[in-house]
């Protein structure tokens, strides 16, 4: 058995396996996504996200200090508007008043710069159909109609103090139309994170629930067909082209060929995000008892930063930065 080649010799120990391993998974490389709602005293659990609620503005602060105090890397928030202020052009999103902007001023306030404020910069939480554009007469979303309405939302969220502003409606010329408006208004440290590869997935169910969702229908026409890989390489492109500071895959287990593929193009920092189909399958299989939970979620994020993805979007981002620190 002389010469032969034996990879377990740098496996038989802890520290052996610790020197050798080829992807890091840190806290400050997690993001966690939150949910603040208009008009709630108290956290409001979300059912199909067991552990993941909707917050109050009081609790959002508090969940906040606790995500900054376990070292996580920033915060992704959506808002949750009252059904009433609801309307065809989500006039709440660009609101000053509205829920999203006010949790983002708490967030900034709260925790200033010891992490980074990331905003959802789309209408689909707060149009009467659900979503993320202004429809045209015809029932179909209006692309450029919807770019001006993104890019008055996007100033009220950079008044608001949001450090990044996540693209996520899949508009053509959105990552453009941001840029150049917020440039206009004396806004250029204000960063864009485009959702460049946000793919049509069976897997965002539970966040319709997180977000109390009215849309009826589907994203096909703007997001992208789960069939296309070229395609992804296509956007992301486009997106630099028109200035992209961070580029974002989304899903990412699902679609981590993908993943792969953008971050090997990419000139910028790449993002995936962990959606809450993700969340809720290993959440219910390890209910029932039918697999590791922590090994489970840590498994699941490092494949995430294996396949190229220089930080995680996941609601488990505080639990796990506690548990790698």
């Amino acid at each position: 058995m002389t010469g032969m080649d034996r990879p377990r010799r740098l496996r038989r120990t802890p520290a052996l396996r610790r020197l050798v391993a080829e992807t890091t998974l840190e806290p400050r490389q997690l993001v966690l996504p939150m949910f603040v709602a208009d008009g709630l005293a108290e956290p409001r659990p979300i059912g199909s996200m067991p552990g993941v609620v909707q917050h109050s503005l009081d609790s959002l602060r508090k969940a906040a200090v606790e995500a900054v105090a376990a070292g996580v890397g920033g915060i992704m928030l959506f808002g949750v508007p009252r059904p009433e202020d609801k309307d065809a052009v989500g006039s709440a999103a660009s609101d000053p008043r509205g829920i999203l902007n006010r949790g983002l001023r708490a967030l900034a306030d709260e925790v200033g710069d010891s992490t980074v404020v990331m905003a959802d910069t789309c209408l689909d939480e707060f149009t009467d159909h659900g979503h993320c554009g202004v429809l045209a007469a015809d029932g179909a979303v209006d692309n450029d109609a919807t770019l001006d309405r993104y890019v008055e939302m996007a100033l009220a969220q950079a008044e608001a103090g949001a450090d990044l502003l996540g693209t996520s409606g899949m508009m053509d010329g959105q990552v453009g139309a941001i840029r150049r408006g917020l440039d206009a208004a004396g806004r250029i440290d204000t960063g864009i994170l485009a959702y460049s590869a946000k793919y049509a997935s069976a897997f965002y169910g539970p966040f319709r629930e997180a977000v109390a969702s009215s849309l009826e229908g589907d994203r096909r026409t703007y997001q992208q067909n789960p069939a296309n890989r070229r395609e992804a390489i296509r956007e992301l492109e486009l997106d630099l082209a028109e200035g992209a500071d961070i580029v974002m895959v989304k899903p990412a287990m699902s679609y981590l060929d993908i993943l792969r593929e953008v971050a090997d193009h990419s000139t910028v920092p790449v993002a995936a995000y962990q959606i809450s189909g993700e969340y809720a399958m290993i959440t219910a299989a390890a209910e029932r008892g039918w697999i590791d939970r922590r090994g489970a979620v840590l498994e699941s994020l490092l494949s995430i930063r294996r396949a190229g993805a220089d930080f995680v979007l996941t609601y488990w981002a505080t639990e796990a930065a506690n548990w790698l620190s």
